[in-house]
């Protein structure tokens, strides 16, 4: 475990871990993030599905990833750990799976940490995924994760919180050259592609918080990829990637307002 001193949490701020907490339905959360949930809501009343949504491209993209021989995952902006963690989805398919969740933000490490607390296999650290070069020279990091081996890069729910610039790209390109050949990177995405007018509503209520939100559209979603392959089908809408053969038919899978993609080296 990191030795640095934790910043404390200030359940008066917004977080966007805990704001995702509350949409999941989940008890770590605190009123600044329920009030802010609660107006998503109002704007959005999909938002609680599209959260599901999410969680469920992450599942099918980890499985995809442990079906492809990957045993090592890194999960950047992992945020407060929910039902099928990706230790737990991993290990499914793939027992002897290592899995370091990474966040900056300190409720989501703390609760992370005691998920995997006794496990030798998964560990949680506080890190900027901004940051590549430090993040994963972090102890835990070095001691669970083989950069020589293939290995799953997992950004879900977590780059529209980041701007455009030169500090995303140099650290997009960080992870790529980290990666050994055969790895994975995953990302899911708020875009504005086919409801623009609701994402605007639901940006600008983001924007009141400290961490705002950047959609992007698909061609700007596929530049997350740069150096990567996409898989089929391709970037779409996180319901229609892969689908579980029991998942109900999606009528509208634009109404999620969120892109799911998988890239090879």
């Amino acid at each position: 475990m990191s030795t640095a001193a934790e910043p404390p949490i200030d359940p008066n701020r917004p977080s966007t871990a805990r704001i995702a907490d509350a949409f999941l339905g989940g008890t770590h959360n605190f009123a600044s993030d329920r009030a802010v949930a609660a107006r998503a809501i109002e704007l959005l009343p999909d938002t609680p599905a599209i959260a599901r949504a999410n969680r469920a491209f992450l599942r099918r993209a980890v499985r995809y990833a442990a079906g492809r021989g990957i045993r090592q995952f890194l999960d950047l902006g992992a945020g407060i750990p929910s039902v099928c963690n990706v230790h737990e989805v991993a290990r499914e398919v793939a027992p002897d799976a290592r899995v370091v969740y990474a966040d900056i933000d300190p409720t989501a490490v703390l609760y992370a940490r005691h998920q995997v607390d006794g496990d030798p296999a998964a560990a949680a650290v506080r890190a900027d995924l901004l940051r590549p070069a430090a993040l994963l020279d972090e102890p835990e990091v070095r001691d669970l994760l083989d950069l020589n081996q293939p290995i799953a890069v997992l950004l879900s729910n977590v780059l529209h919180f980041l701007p455009d610039g030169p500090a995303l790209d140099t650290a997009l390109a960080g992870y790529r050259e980290a990666a050994a050949p055969g790895s994975i990177l995953a990302i899911s995405h708020v875009t504005p592609s086919d409801h623009a007018e609701l994402t605007e509503r639901f940006t600008a209520l983001y924007n009141r918080t400290e961490t705002p939100l950047t959609p992007r559209r698909t061609g700007e979603v596929e530049r997350l990829f740069t150096g990567w392959r996409l898989v089929e089908p391709g970037l779409v809408y996180c319901p229609e990637w892969r689908p579980d053969p029991d998942d109900e038919p999606v009528s509208d899978p634009a109404r999620f307002v969120t892109l799911g993609g998988v890239g090879e080296r």
